[in-house]
């Protein structure tokens, strides 16, 4: 009897677990998993965006749906989470120098998306619908709000740097600040405390913020990123702390606190590059967890069962839900007239911008709390909610599919898509360096739609030990594919066995059919380094790869620019579009400003190729021509510029003799600077088989000559140090 009534007893617990709304915080965190899990699978089969799953299914178990959850503190925190996390990485993701090149149409699309919600929405409110000034004039300032609720599918396609994207990225941010420090201006009308003293605590405090943001946050976060390089779970912790402590500090400054997510991503843009294992985790925990349980949460809000409380709340519902989608297609309209975009842009640019959430529920809910606003225009605020999500969905999904299909059909896509999809990165790991940089800095670079893996390549020498080093090579080689991962970067680890390094990187790089070797500077440590002027130059002459040669002596975000110098001609190599590709990725991944020292053919060249491409990025040209005096160019370089030298081999078109010494006097004067030496892709080399550390093998070759004078001279001592 005594176990009946504990079977009783048990299943009377299981039962309460399941009284609705669910207050066990387990289940309801399962049940929210299980739906951010299995919603965007099941209507991805019937073509509907994950987006709109989640809404919906927030519908359907919120208060006003089935009422299996209840709008509690813990759900209210993990929504405004997801809200800072989507505003935050808008920021994150915004191409500043898109930006700022775009930065005037931004303006324009951000004033028209602003002023004619505004111009269209008053007379329907105070016309049609019968409401006075201040619900009218409020009303309409929430049709000019909106919500980036649509840019995660921006991200999937891989087209948030497309400009159409970044104006409205741009135009959101101006145009919800306007909106909400309007809403605080209405609030003080209402209060009656719109006086002078307002307006001086509202400037004073927007102006402490700005300066908090763009200058004190963007100092500390480069000395913490620098300071503790190696503790990368620091590194997120710290980003979520600036996204909270903005969003603090916007409230108290007297706006919405998406401003301040938006501003913290603005003010950590250039710190985090793109392709870093920092931006992995970010969008990889935002877009798994934090994002899709604001979704849900908006559905939640949303109360279908207002439709049915009369022809007022129809009608109210509907002329809101109308409007607020009707100016922002004509705002998106007028936006394409003007700087002549594509349909499709047309189209991503209103789909970006006709959702409304978070700004519009702000608004909505202080105006209804202040009395200024009833029922109808709150419940048909949350239909309109619902609606403008939808059709925000659809109308980016749609938009983006045709953005992405017709750069695959562009004509300059088509002739660069092979190579893109094909290129290969070799890495050759040379003695007990460790090549974590090059790894990093190879990940930056890299073409991300590429198939081909990161090949980490160490070359064993034939001999008696030579599986055991085959072994232990593999097992280093494990360390660096576990750093790798957090990039989500697939490394392929080759241990070959050959007589020489400078032979097995020859022969490893023509057998996985490499494009570009990524090697490190070498050390200068006692005599050793009297070979590798000798093994670096075997390779010069029988790889006709393109070489990039690194000495990274700081961490990437210290960086400030870029400058490239490019000897005459370097425009007719045979790698001269891909060197430019690589560096001009390289300054995009970590906000670097570039400056080219050319003489003025070759700023041609470069000005035209990175119009052919559609980069983006804003080149200063410096005329240079005095290469046999070029240390008279050191008063233009700063501690924290990259120098990219491209060099040449002798016998390319590029050469000349005075050349041959610049790298090294580079290494010599310039030792706290990042350093990359590029030796562009070759045709004409003739590779010579057999051991390439014997240099009489390829004498009376003249097109193969030495270049070692120049690249080795790095690796030699100086006489005068020698004394010393």
């Amino acid at each position: 009897m005594k176990e009946f009534f504990e079977n009783i007893a048990f299943f009377d617990h299981i039962k309460d677990q399941f009284i609705l709304p669910l207050q066990n915080p387990v289940l309801i965190f399962s049940l929210i998993l299980m739906i951010i899990l299995l919603a965007p699978l099941m209507l991805k089969r019937v073509s509907i965006p994950g987006i709109i799953g989640l809404i919906i299914s927030g519908v359907v178990i919120g208060p006003h749906g089935f009422g299996i959850l209840e709008n509690n503190s813990a759900i209210e925190l993990f929504s405004t989470i997801g809200l800072l996390y989507i505003m935050f990485q808008a920021g994150l993701e915004l191409d500043m120098n898109q930006f700022k090149i775009n930065r005037n149409k931004s303006l324009t699309f951000g004033l028209f998306t602003f002023i004619l919600p505004l111009v269209l929405g008053f007379p329907v409110c105070y016309y049609l619908l019968g409401y006075d000034f201040n619900a009218s004039f409020l009303t309409a300032s929430m049709f000019a709000t909106h919500t980036l609720v649509a840019y995660p599918i921006v991200s999937k396609f891989g087209i948030a740097k497309n400009q159409a994207v970044a104006i409205t990225v741009g135009g959101t941010i101006l145009t919800d600040t306007a909106v909400l420090i309007m809403l605080a201006v209405i609030m003080g009308n209402n209060a009656g405390t719109l006086n002078q003293d307002f307006w001086i605590r509202l400037v004073v405090s927007l102006t402490l913020f700005s300066l908090i943001m763009f200058y004190v946050i963007p100092r500390i976060a480069k000395w913490f990123f620098s300071r503790l390089e190696s503790e990368k779970h620091s590194h997120y912790i710290f980003v979520l702390a600036v996204i909270f402590f903005a969003a603090f500090l916007a409230e108290a400054a007297g706006v919405e606190k998406i401003i301040g997510a938006f501003v913290a991503g603005l003010a950590l843009n250039k710190l985090i590059p793109h392709s870093s294992p920092l931006m992995n985790r970010i969008e990889f925990i935002g877009n798994s967890l934090f994002i899709p349980f604001f979704l849900i949460s908006v559905g939640m809000l949303v109360d279908v069962s207002v439709l049915l409380n009369g022809p007022t709340a129809l009608i109210v519902a509907g002329t809101l839900t109308l409007f607020a989608l009707f100016s922002k297609w004509l705002a998106a309209l007028v936006t394409q007239l003007i700087f002549k975009y594509s349909r499709a842009q047309r189209q991503l640019i209103f789909g970006l911008s006709s959702s409304h959430a978070a700004a519009t529920l702000a608004i909505i809910l202080v105006g209804y709390n202040e009395k200024i606003l009833d029922e109808n225009i709150l419940n048909g605020t949350i239909i309109l909610i619902l609606v403008t999500c939808l059709v925000a969905s659809f109308a980016t999904e749609q938009a983006a599919k045709k953005i992405v299909l017709a750069s695959e059909t562009d004509h300059e896509a088509i002739s660069t898509k092979s190579d893109a999809v094909s290129e290969h990165i070799l890495i050759p790991s040379i003695g007990n360096s460790d090549i974590s940089k090059l790894i990093e800095f190879s990940t930056l670079i890299k073409e991300v739609k590429s198939v081909n893996p990161i090949s980490i390549l160490s070359v064993v020498l034939n001999d008696e030990e030579a599986e055991q080093n085959v072994s232990r090579a593999r097992k280093k080689m494990e360390d660096y594919a576990q750093n790798a991962s957090a990039t989500e970067t697939k490394l392929n680890m080759i241990a070959t066995i050959d007589h020489n390094q400078a032979s097995g990187i020859s022969r490893t790089s023509r057998e996985i059919m490499a494009d570009v070797i990524v090697l490190q500077w070498p050390e200068k440590t006692g005599l050793a380094h009297r070979f590798m002027g000798e093994r670096m130059e075997n390779l010069l002459n029988n790889v006709d790869k393109t070489i990039f040669i690194c000495d990274f002596e700081k961490p990437f975000i210290r960086h400030k620019r870029l400058l490239i110098f490019m000897p005459p001609f370097s425009e007719k190599e045979t790698g001269f579009k891909l060197w430019l590709d690589k560096l001009t990725k390289l300054a995009k991944e970590l906000s670097l400003t570039v400056t080219i020292f050319s003489n003025e053919t070759s700023r041609t060249a470069v000005q035209k190729q990175i119009t052919k491409d559609k980069s983006g990025i804003s080149v200063q040209f410096h005329d240079f021509n005095d290469w046999d005096d070029f240390l008279i160019i050191s008063r233009e370089i700063k501690s924290d510029d990259i120098i990219a030298l491209i060099s040449t081999r002798r016998g390319s078109i590029s050469y000349e003799k005075n050349l041959e010494n610049i790298p090294s006097k580079v290494d010599k004067h310039f030792k706290e600077n990042t350093k990359i030496v590029i030796f562009p892709q070759q045709n004409y080399l003739c590779v010579v088989d057999g051991d390439f550390a014997n240099p009489t093998l390829s004498a009376g070759i003249e097109t193969v000559q030495k270049i070692g004078k120049g690249i080795g001279n790095i690796f030699k001592k100086d006489e005068g140090e020698k004394d010393q």
